[in-house]
Formats: C-alpha cells, sequence, structure tokens
C-alpha cells in the first residue's frame, strides 16, 4: 500500500466516524511518518468514499514469490556486479597511485 493510499483510507475513516480529516489528525494516524506535503496535496484531492475504510495489505504469496531469485535474476545480478567491477578497478588503481603521490610530496615517507 503506498503512503497516498493510507491516507485516503485514514481520511475516509475519520469522515465516517464524522470527524473533519485535518492533517495533525492524518499524521498521528499513520503507520509511518510522512511528508507533511504528501499529506496536504492528498487531502486536497481526497473525496470522501465511505466504502474505502480498510488498508489494502499485499499479498504474501506474491510478495514472497517477487523476492525470489530466479536463474535469470542471479545471472543479471552477476553479470552487472561484474561490469561495475571492471568499471571500479582504474579508479581504485588511480586513488592508490594518487595517496602513493601525496605521500611522497609531504614527506610522510621519509621516517
Amino acid at each position: 500500500m503506498t503512503i497516498r493510499e493510507e491516507i485516503l483510507t485514514i481520511a475516509n475513516q475519520l469522515a465516517n466516524q464524522g470527524k473533519s480529516p485535518s492533517v495533525a489528525l492524518i499524521k498521528t494516524k499513520l503507520s509511518s511518518p510522512a511528508p507533511l506535503p504528501v499529506i496536504i496535496s492528498t487531502l486536497k484531492s481526497w473525496q470522501h468514499d465511505p466504502t474505502y475504510i480498510t488498508v489494502k495489505k499485499p499479498d504474501e504469496k506474491a510478495a514472497k514469490k517477487r523476492q525470489e531469485k530466479t536463474p535469470l535474476d542471479r545471472e543479471v545480478y552477476q553479470a552487472v556486479e561484474q561490469a561495475v567491477q571492471q568499471e571500479i578497478a582504474p579508479l581504485r588503481r588511480e586513488l592508490a597511485e594518487m595517496k602513493a603521490l601525496l605521500l611522497s610530496l609531504t614527506g610522510e615517507n621519509k621516517q
């Protein structure tokens, strides 16, 4: 569930209780903190829907399936990791050379 959906759900619950949804009330009922501009913009576009009052939880089976890595996912991950290492290797060598040069210039090598 997105933060926007949660805000809309809470706003509808409050309206169904006869309360006027406000930023402060919404903020106290959120399951996790949300930026004030998001709460404000969502409330501005909110229209009361008395039936939209339950927080929809993601399907646990679908979530678990998305988390499982397929062989193709592993291959892609390994290919990306290898490409990143190849790109970083010259930078690491250059950094080591720069450190050595800096040490020689500052005289810290002469101990």
